[in-house]
């Protein structure tokens, strides 16, 4: 069961980050007003088959062309008493006209095992990446070559969606897309493709959402005659719903269905709250009230 948690990373892989600066000067002339980090703290509710099986917590802090997200899953009820499983991840860099991350690293955690993943990156090129304990040699794994590890993004980067050019941040083109993920060990594309768009209520957001339909392609590091694979590759019943952040030029997940061998796993924020605050009448940013990044275990 080690790969559950890594799986709720891998599913909520998506949006991008620009922080828009939004301050104006209300404060005296001696003052100058100036927009603080923006941010958002998202809590998921984690079910499989209609049953929960689980949590997730995204948090995401966004300071002009610097973003840093972290991730956090942890199985609950008869599941977890059984597993164990909890993990998370962490993610910084800066934003081109993608995601360009410098730092990842990702730890899962059962009753019986763990997997920890650290890689550093460059221009969205893998410069170093160490899997610990090291995949099994089984003989049947694509090879992750040099080119695969080139025009990358980590999983937690990849939950960042960057509004395409001045489009508005719900407008369907921001559906459209190929996110190029390498996660330490294996290599694959999520392609997204505009479904819908609809509109939601939840604690902390109302108004309208993307609904992208989603397909896996692998390319690198898996093992392509397991059923598994050939499952996740053909399956055409995926979709992520994406939201804009306020303050933002950033769209996050708020809903991901795929659909499994067990029935479908429904990842959907329960909670969303923006953090930061909108400006400081000082002559310095203040800090964004964003969440410890850690997401320590529970």
């Amino acid at each position: 069961m080690r790969a559950k948690p890594f799986l709720c990373a891998r599913l909520l892989v998506l949006a991008g980050a620009l922080a828009v600066p939004a301050g104006a000067d209300a404060a005296p002339r001696s003052h100058k007003t100036k927009a603080a980090p923006a941010g958002v703290a998202v809590d998921y509710s984690v079910n499989l088959a209609g049953i929960p099986i689980g949590n997730a917590q995204l948090t995401g802090a966004f300071d002009g062309a610097r973003y840093r997200m972290d991730v956090s899953a942890v199985l609950t009820g008869l599941v977890g008493a059984v597993t164990g499983g909890q993990g998370s991840a962490r993610s910084s860099g800066s934003i081109a006209a993608a995601p360009l991350p410098n730092a990842f690293s990702i730890a899962t955690r059962t009753s019986s095992s763990g997997i920890a993943v650290r890689m550093a990156l460059a221009n969205g090129n893998v410069t170093q990446a160490e899997v610990t304990p090291p995949l099994l040699d089984t003989g049947d794994r694509v090879p992750v070559t040099a080119a695969a590890k080139r025009g990358v993004i980590d999983p937690a980067s990849a939950l960042m969606m960057p509004a395409r050019a001045r489009a508005d941040l719900t407008d369907p083109e921001n559906c459209n897309r190929t996110l190029p993920v390498f996660d330490g060990a294996t290599r694959f594309n999520v392609v997204l493709s505009y479904g819908e768009t609809r509109q939601v209520e939840k604690p902390g957001y109302s108004g309208p959402v993307l609904v992208c339909n989603a397909r896996y392609v692998a390319i690198a590091g898996h093992r392509p005659d397991r059923p598994g694979v050939k499952f996740m590759e053909e399956n055409r019943d995926m979709s992520v719903w994406l939201a804009p952040v306020e303050g933002t030029r950033v769209l996050v997940p708020m809903r991901i269905a795929v659909r499994t061998t067990l029935g479908t796993n429904i990842i959907e924020a329960t909670r969303w709250s923006r953090t930061g605050t909108a400006t400081a009448a000082t002559g310095e940013a203040q800090p964004a009230a964003v969440a410890d990044a850690s997401l320590s275990q529970r």
